[in-house]
């Protein structure tokens, strides 16, 4: 009886350690909150359709690029976002938020080929309730005015 083998302690029992949730930088919560709205067709993408969405005051959230060249297409979405009460989230790079936004070309690979620069994006309906939409809430309610990214 001597060849049975008894278990080690650390074999008996491994306690189960659950694994504790990553911070979610405002970056990537951004990025979730983008994606969600356009798989629920909530997102509306470019001037015309940004303009229309603010002006009907359907618009939710607002993503406007730094780099954006024209100063005018900068004030108009700021003046609508100011006048519907929108919170603006200002983003370093067009490039960044087109990709964001779906605007892009991937290879067999799945890594972006070609991206599609958009100065404007709007949320209009975010879809489901994420833990990545309450990190962009919480972190919306904390700021006065524009946030930038």
């Amino acid at each position: 009886m001597a060849d049975e083998e008894m278990p080690t302690e650390e074999e008996v029992a491994a306690p189960e350690v659950p694994e504790e949730e990553v911070e979610m930088s405002v970056l990537d919560a951004l990025k979730e909150v983008l994606q969600k709205a356009m798989v629920h067709g909530g997102l509306k993408k470019g001037l015309h359709e940004c303009a229309k969405a603010l002006d009907r005051r359907s618009a939710r959230l607002c993503c406007l690029s730094k780099n954006c060249e024209n100063e005018e297409y900068k004030k108009l979405i700021k003046a609508l976002c100011a006048e519907g009460e929108v919170h603006v989230i200002m983003v370093e790079d067009g490039k960044e938020l087109g990709a964001w936004c779906g605007l892009t070309k991937l290879d067999g690979d799945g890594n972006v080929k070609k991206a599609v620069r958009t100065s404007c994006a709007v949320v209009t309906e975010f879809g489901e309730e994420t833990r990545a939409l309450s990190v962009l809430l919480d972190f919306l309610q904390n700021q006065a005015g524009g946030a930038e990214l």
